[in-house]
C-alpha cells in the first residue's frame, strides 16, 4: 500500500469513529480505531517519510482527522502539531476531550505515542 493510501485509509477510519462514537456505538468505534491504528503503524514502519505523509492531515478539513494525526506527530512536528491540538481544544466536542488530553501528557512529560 502507498504512503498516500495510508494516510487516507488512516483518516476515514478516524472519521469513521468519531461518528460511531456520536451514534454510541462503540463497537463500531472500536473497530475503526483498530484500522487506523494498524495504517499509523505502517506509516511508522517507513520511518520519517511515514510521518511526513501523515502530517499533510494537519490540514485536513476535518477537526478529528487532524487532531488525531497531531497527537501522534508531536515529536516529530511539535510546533504544528501543538497548534493543532491547541486549537481543537478550544472547539470542543469529541476530538477536544483527545486534544486536551494530549497537551496534558506532552506538558507532564509521559506523552508516548511515537517513541522512536
Amino acid at each position: 500500500m502507498s504512503l498516500e493510501e495510508l494516510v487516507e485509509r488512516f483518516a476515514q477510519h478516524v472519521a469513521a469513529q468519531t461518528e460511531a462514537i456520536r451514534r454510541g456505538d462503540a463497537k463500531t468505534g472500536n473497530k475503526h480505531a483498530k484500522q487506523y491504528t494498524a495504517a499509523l503503524l505502517e506509516l511508522r514502519a517507513r520511518g520519517n517519510a511515514g510521518r511526513d505523509a501523515l502530517a499533510v492531515l494537519l490540514k485536513h478539513p476535518q477537526t478529528d482527522v487532524r487532531s488525531m494525526a497531531a497527537a501522534f506527530l508531536l515529536r516529530y512536528r511539535t510546533t504544528e502539531a501543538r497548534a493543532v491540538l491547541e486549537a481543537t481544544a478550544k472547539e470542543g466536542g469529541v476530538a477536544a476531550i483527545g486534544a486536551i488530553m494530549t497537551l496534558r501528557r506532552w506538558d507532564d512529560g509521559t506523552w508516548a505515542l511515537d517513541p522512536e
